[in-house]
């Protein structure tokens, strides 16, 4: 099965890569404080970050007092700009898709993941190889998007309805019982990702053997609407999910 490397699509790249240096944008908003609120003390961790993109938060868990960080990622582009951007001795980048670590000595406290889950489409299979690296008593913490926007693929139909003033009223949503490979445009044509219902996900952890402790569905508080109201469109459909979930 050959993994989906979009990423190093220079024209994809350089779009996600333009829009990620947005200080504006959901991900600095709702998934990055969500995800990070999910995270143990990290001292003296060791922790596996698939997906590690740029390495950011690579970084931010040696900040925080990790002893070994190991981050994993199928783009070489990602890894260059990390290796520049976000290198320290505590730190290894492996260009591999992260359904392969198992090929990676050790086992770890701590393994995380940030947006990238809906690229894979072995998710059983990825969730094993992951419970497999982890420590007795680790955590694993990921963020993905929401099944509720996984569901959208090349829809022939508007994903939102407007009222007359162009106020969202609510997602139109179809085929969320249908699970696996969605296309759609994204900077290119043929991204592809994989739609899988909140029980799927959910069943996964536990045929695994995780013991789910927290999902959440971020969305904006009072004082983040009054600045941004365009954000009130999550109260409709959520852009992101995220778990914690425990290897007992």
């Amino acid at each position: 099965m050959a993994q989906q490397n979009i990423f190093d699509n220079e024209m994809f790249f350089d779009g996600y890569r333009k829009l990620r240096d947005k200080e504006v944008n959901a991900n600095n908003l709702f998934e990055i404080p969500a995800f990070l609120s999910l995270l143990p003390d990290l001292t003296g961790k060791e922790i596996l970050d698939l997906g590690c993109g740029f390495g950011e938060h690579c970084v931010a868990f040696v900040e925080k007092g990790a002893a070994k960080v190991v981050g994993v990622d199928i783009s070489e582009k990602m890894l260059e700009i990390a290796a520049k951007e976000n290198s320290n001795p505590a730190i290894t980048y492996i260009n591999m898709p992260m359904e392969k670590i198992d090929e990676i000595d050790g086992t770890f406290d701590l393994v995380v993941s940030s947006l990238a889950f809906h690229y894979v489409e072995d998710f059983d299979g990825l969730v094993k190889s992951v419970y497999n690296k982890m420590k007795p008593g680790g955590l694993f913490v990921f963020s993905q998007e929401s099944p509720l926007t996984t569901a959208y693929g090349n829809c022939d139909f508007p994903r939102w309805t407007w009222d007359e003033n162009g106020r969202k009223l609510y997602a139109n949503i179809a085929d969320y019982g249908v699970e696996g490979e969605r296309e759609s445009e994204w900077f290119v044509k043929g991204v592809k990702t994989y739609h899988r219902m909140f029980s799927t996900v959910v069943n996964s952890l536990a045929d695994a053997g995780f013991t789910i402790e927290k999902m959440t569905e971020p969305l904006p508080d009072d004082a983040l609407l009054e600045k941004y109201p365009e954000y009130y469109d999550l109260f409709h459909k959520p852009d992101f999910l995220l778990v914690r979930a425990a290897k007992k």
